[in-house]
């Protein structure tokens, strides 16, 4: 199933395979060292192969909330943008805010680097124990607000694994409404 925002059919959400998805960049929910760990983190560098391993060795991680960004090698994408996402810890200690920086590093990779598209998955709503219900509202005001600032982005999708997750998601963006202003 794929919904399409009703006040831009540039963002999108869908059920399925991160890894499958043809766009200039996927995003990893990745752990700060960079070098694979489970999750949507473990099914990327399997399916981008060892080289991603390799160049992710040279960057030497990256902080909670940061983005770094790196080649896609066997994925049917140009880049991969690693970004690491909090933790929760009963979301007192800044998690909400950090969440929504991870958004937007990755978004700013984007623009840096001239992509037309790209594909999210649900950050720290896995093992990172983030309520998706409160994940999911941080997560689209950030696309949507990048949507509106840079014209050159032609599709952000946000690929769930689950039929409950892309629900939780459709609900956050029926409850959205109206598209976010710069």
């Amino acid at each position: 199933m794929v919904t399409h925002s009703p006040s831009d059919d540039r963002l999108v959400l869908m059920r399925g395979d991160l890894t499958k998805v043809s766009a200039d960049a996927l995003v990893n929910a990745a752990n700060s060292s960079l070098l694979g760990g489970g999750g949507v983190d473990g099914a990327i560098h399997r399916a981008a192969g060892p080289e991603l391993l390799a160049e992710c060795r040279t960057l030497n991680g990256c902080p909670t909330g940061e983005a770094r960004i790196t080649g896609a090698y066997r994925l049917p994408a140009r880049h991969v943008i690693h970004t690491v996402g909090p933790v929760w810890r009963g979301g007192s200690q800044g998690e909400r805010e950090t969440l929504a920086r991870c958004y937007r590093r990755v978004l700013e990779l984007v623009a840096r680097h001239g992509l037309r598209s790209v594909a999210f998955p649900s950050i720290s709503t896995g093992a990172y124990g983030f309520p998706i219900a409160e994940a999911a509202p941080i997560a689209l005001r950030e696309m949507r607000a990048a949507l509106a600032r840079q014209p050159q982005l032609e599709r952000v999708t946000v690929v769930l694994f689950s039929a409950s997750d892309l629900e939780v998601y459709q609900r956050a963006l029926a409850e959205a409404g109206t598209p976010a202003s710069s």
